[in-house]
């Protein structure tokens, strides 16, 4: 009796580690799997990624190539290649091309397609907004209205058939981050949509914010503003832990401050069944000042999965994202998982998705982590 008393003990506590199930993992109110790799040895940061027609579609992004680092002369390379996994396949496959290699844009599901706003490449940013639609036989890319400046590294957001955007970049040289705020009624017809400018929020410029959604409003999170001397060649950047939210008929007002900055975490934050808001790891800026002292010993970026409740105005801790440090993880960061950021959140098939990303400054996952709820 006592043994048997002593084996279900065990039991519960294997269970409660958050431990490898049925290729599962479970940790706190999420159970964690991985899909098939995108089909590249490296992987991808900064790309376009959502579902059409049942497929989970990434696109773009840049890297830098196998077996180099930008502090060894690795060359940052942009990719246009479009790949797509259906729902029941074990493999992703090409689908296609964007219009030019970019990255580093806004992405969002509407209307059975994706949205592709702004992006950059090594030379420039683009007020470019295409639409992408894949059935898996044909692949079609429309343009949209497009920006009234050029911006990349922006977030936004869907309200009410109203898209939203805020912050950003206007230039790869840029040495200030942008205090913009723009709508776009997508129920217009395509040749009628024109961008808004509205009153922005009341804090600082930023870029690589978390934007959300609750109810009938829109939430800006987090980010980084940029801050520069005139003796200074390169802005440092200013981690950000204030959040907002704005109502269309009302305008901003300010929520309680994170815990901890959140920058490039995966975007549009997830909204809950109750109306909270999911966001998964990010970048706290604590390690800022020494990566080109870590390089391949960087740890990587915050694992903790914040939730806010707007009934309590207060941000509390869910759990963690699913990482897998192997021992070789500082050389061949590719047989390691990690918690991704400068990636979208898709959600498909009932399920949280956080495909590729930047697993730690200069190097690239091909991992493609998904979330359910237990």
């Amino acid at each position: 009796m006592f043994r048997s008393f002593y084996c279900l003990i065990l039991i519960m506590v294997i269970i409660s580690c958050g431990c490898h199930e049925n290729g599962a993992y479970k940790n706190g109110v999420l159970q964690w799997s991985q899909l098939p790799q995108v089909p590249d040895p490296v992987g991808f940061a900064g790309t376009f990624a959502g579902t059409s027609h049942d497929y989970l579609i990434v696109a773009g992004g840049a890297n830098f190539p196998a077996g180099t680092r930008p502090w060894s002369g690795g060359v940052k390379q942009w990719n246009d290649k479009i790949f797509a996994l259906y729902k029941d396949d074990s493999t992703w496959k090409e689908i296609g091309a964007l219009p030019r290699p970019m990255g580093y844009g806004i992405s969002l599901d509407w209307n059975d397609g994706i949205l592709l706003i702004g992006g950059a490449d090594q030379a420039q940013h683009y007020t470019t907004v295409y639409f992408l639609k894949y059935d898996g036989a044909s692949l079609h890319i429309d343009t949209l209205a497009p920006l009234p400046q050029p911006l990349a590294n922006s977030c936004g957001a869907i309200v009410n058939k109203t898209l939203y955007m805020a912050g950003g970049l206007s230039s790869p040289s840029s040495k200030e981050t942008e205090k913009i705020f723009l709508s776009l009624a997508l129920d217009q017809p395509p040749e009628k949509q024109a961008w808004s400018r509205l009153q922005p929020w009341p804090g600082e410029s930023r870029m690589l914010c978390v934007a959300g959604v609750i109810n009938d409003e829109f939430y800006l999170i987090s980010g980084t503003s940029l801050e520069a001397t005139a003796t200074d060649s390169i802005p440092k950047r200013k981690y950000l832990t204030d959040a907002y939210a704005f109502n269309a008929s009302g305008g901003w007002r300010k929520i309680k401050d994170l815990p901890y900055p959140v920058v490039a975490a995966p975007t549009p934050a997830y909204t809950t069944i109750e109306n909270n808001l999911l966001i998964f790891g990010g970048d706290d800026g604590s390690l800022a000042d020494q990566n080109a002292i870590l390089k391949d010993k960087h740890p990587g970026f915050r694992t903790e999965v914040l939730d806010y409740d707007p009934a309590k105005n207060e941000w509390n801790i869910a759990g963690h994202i699913f990482t897998d440090k192997q021992p070789d993880a500082g050389q061949n960061p590719g047989r390691s998982t990690w918690a991704p950021v400068t990636t979208p959140l898709v959600v498909w098939d009932n399920s949280i998705i956080l495909p590729q990303g930047e697993a730690r400054p200069g190097v690239r996952t091909n991992r493609v982590l998904k979330a359910i709820f237990k």
